[in-house]
């Protein structure tokens, strides 16, 4: 089964679900942020929980721009998803807790 890890290369916790699925294809998001369909899909699957509003890049943002849709938001700021999102194809996750590991069959 091919996994993509959806993530930043500077963020611990991608780093572990990257060594955890080795074989994993791995989306830098600062690099190639994703489209706006692939940010709709996760809109769709996770909701607001997409959206780190414990961020510092949300922390940064206007009280006027906390107000804007998630998906423009998301789309001007791809450091603003919690990361990472693992797509297995059949299904999408959304962080490295031990849910998600237990899921993926790696804890």
């Amino acid at each position: 089964m091919t996994h993509v890890i959806y993530g930043i290369k500077t963020c611990d916790t991608c780093r572990k679900a990257r060594k955890a699925l080795p074989d994993a294809e791995f989306h830098d998001m600062r690099e190639t942020p994703p489209d706006a369909a692939t940010i709709g899909r996760f809109l769709d699957a996770f909701g607001d929980a997409l959206v780190n509003k414990s961020s510092t890049t949300w922390r940064g943002l206007s009280n006027s721009d906390k107000t804007r849709p998630a998906a423009d938001l998301l789309a001007e700021n791809p450091t603003l998803m919690k990361r990472p999102v693992i797509d297995t194809g059949d299904k999408l996750f959304l962080g490295w807790k031990a849910d998600v590991q237990t899921a993926l069959g790696v804890a």
